[in-house]
């Protein structure tokens, strides 16, 4: 079973806004609240600065601007990130059953590593593949496919869990089953029910339940 982190596993939208008012308030802008940034938490920088700047990559001060976001996220990593309530639980029903699980994330190496150490599950994971780890990532299936790899499991014989619209249409093409975390950020490109995903849960307990057909 695997995993997508942001707004799957761990609930990283504060410390994304946080950066991100940061980032606001150097340029003079007004801070945004969490309510109005948590739902472009699972872009990423691409998310969040379209949502306080009206920007996209290829503008001229998205590059800059991107840069210094990162640096604000790098200082507060993990200050505010938490694992999604039921989440612990649904990992000890995993290892009880001996399925072994992991990480797939666009979020890169150098945030994913010390942010899933920061949560206590590094020594755990099977397998944790960033954004950078992959020749490409999300919506590409290529991460999907290393992590099966990593994890010693054939993509027909897993679940990939996701909160976001590149997730699914990532894990459909890696050849997995998907499974739409409803309780995550979901975005703003198109609404849950249009994505096809194999199954859509509310709350991470219902994903045992998903076990029988995996």
């Amino acid at each position: 079973m695997l995993f997508d982190l942001d707004g799957t596993l761990a609930d990283s939208a504060p410390d994304l806004g946080a950066a991100l008012n940061r980032l606001l308030l150097e340029e003079d802008k007004a801070p945004l609240p969490l309510a109005q940034t948590r739902p472009y938490t699972s872009s990423g920088v691409r998310g969040l600065l379209g949502a306080g700047f009206d920007l996209r990559p290829g503008d001229a001060d998205y590059a800059g601007l991107a840069k210094r976001f990162l640096d604000h996220y790098a200082s507060v990593l993990c200050r505010g990130t938490t694992l999604f309530p039921g989440i612990l639980e649904l990992l000890a029903g995993l290892d009880q059953r001996g399925v072994r699980w992991g990480i797939v994330t666009n979020k890169a190496q150098r945030f994913t590593l010390p942010l899933v150490e920061g949560l206590g599950l590094r020594q755990r994971a099977a397998c944790i593949i960033s954004g950078d780890t992959a020749p490409r990532a999300k919506p590409h299936p290529d991460p999907l496919l290393l992590g099966c790899v990593a994890a010693r499991v054939h993509p027909s014989h897993s679940l990939y869990i996701g909160d976001d619209l590149r997730d699914i249409v990532a894990g459909r093409s890696a050849g997995l089953r998907t499974v739409a975390a409803a309780y995550g950020y979901l975005g703003v490109e198109a609404p849950i029910e249009a994505w096809q995903a194999d199954a859509v849960v509310t709350q991470p307990e219902q994903i045992l339940e998903l076990l029988g057909g995996a």
